[in-house]
């Protein structure tokens, strides 16, 4: 945390009682959230003067393969068609509601947060921690009528474990993403909520959250092959590209680069990882890619199967890890000489 906070230098700093005296910044404004004052503050939605799409919007850190975390520059425009694309996704209604459980260090907290409050439709809160239980999530689900929620692998599982997730009867929309979506957990969801939609959704930080979707209606079969990320969302562009960034023929296997509306501002004040990562289209003028370092192919259907990554990071509960992160840190402590990281 002072890395990151020294590192973005913000304006301001959010505390309370619980967090005040974590960090030692003695030079950055804090705004004590326990305090009486804040209460007073205006309840409106002031109008900020001067705001450009491609003003920032905020900074998330990843994991980077040197042990130190690496900060995600992502602007309103991003954010913008991110929210756009979800309207699209799951149509608004009156009976809508969504429940936002994710915490703010994990990028899919953006969705749950700006696309409910951009589309007018009730944002009901978990409590803190709330994610890592199945059962309370299941009994918020039916209090509150939820009709979207989304799950990384390992909780869908957890989730539809439980006898009472069946009685989530108010559920339209399941979105998955942070993970492999299997046929079995599709096939099990498909048997308790039948009237439920399943999102399968894929994206890096890089790319605003999401950038591609494959969706698996009510009335459609659950594949017998492995279940695809999809094509991309609103306003983006997938690109599987050989070692000398040329396109390779359908069902070649590649890496997946990704162009378009998501694709964010950059690293921050990493330029050589930037210059690594996002590059000029060659496709398009004055695009950006960014390179994914996940191995895709395209199918007949024009859909993207995942088939793994092009370097050592993995996914746990969802949570990008990089092992090289782990084994750096542990380098650095004086009593070891050598480290491995293993999965």
């Amino acid at each position: 945390m002072q890395y990151m906070v020294k590192d973005s230098a913000p304006v301001a700093l959010l505390v309370h009682a619980g967090t005040r005296n974590l960090l030692d910044d003695e030079h950055t404004l804090r705004v004590d959230l326990d305090s009486s004052t804040w209460d007073m503050q205006r309840g409106d939605n002031p109008r900020v003067p001067g705001l450009m799409p491609n003003h920032l919007a905020y900074v998330i850190y990843t994991s980077g393969s040197t042990g130190t975390p690496k900060g995600v520059m992502v602007e309103h425009r991003n954010v913008s068609n991110l929210v756009q694309w979800s309207s699209r996704l799951c149509p608004p209604t009156a009976a809508s509601a969504l429940l936002q459980k994710t915490p703010i260090s994990f990028d899919a907290s953006v969705w749950e947060i700006f696309w409910p409050l951009s589309s007018g439709i009730p944002l009901v809160l978990a409590r803190p921690d709330g994610q890592r239980d199945p059962a309370y999530l299941a009994q918020l689900i039916q209090e509150r009528q939820v009709s979207v929620v989304q799950f990384v692998p390992v909780l869908l599982q957890q989730f539809l474990d439980l006898p009472q997730s069946s009685q989530c009867l108010s559920l339209t929309d399941i979105v998955c993403g942070g993970g492999e979506l299997t046929i079995a957990l599709a096939e099990q969801l498909r048997k308790q909520l039948p009237q439920a939609r399943l999102h399968n959704v894929y994206g890096p930080t890089e790319t605003t959250v999401d950038c591609s979707v494959w969706t698996l209606e009510p009335d459609q079969a659950v594949p017998e092959s492995a279940l695809p990320i999809g094509c991309p969302i609103s306003n983006t562009r997938l690109y599987v590209l050989d070692a000398y960034d040329q396109p390779v023929p359908l069902g070649v296997i590649g890496q997946l680069h990704i162009g378009g509306a998501g694709v964010t501002r950059g690293y921050l004040n990493l330029p050589q990882a930037d210059a690594e990562r996002f590059i000029d289209s060659p496709f398009v003028a004055g695009d950006r890619l960014y390179r994914s370092g996940d191995l895709v192919r395209q199918r007949a259907d024009g859909n993207l199967e995942f088939l793994g990554r092009n370097d050592d990071q993995v996914k746990i509960h969802g949570l990008r890890i990089e092992p090289g992160d782990i084994q750096a840190c542990l380098i650095r402590h004086p009593g070891i000489e050598q480290a491995v990281v293993l999965v």
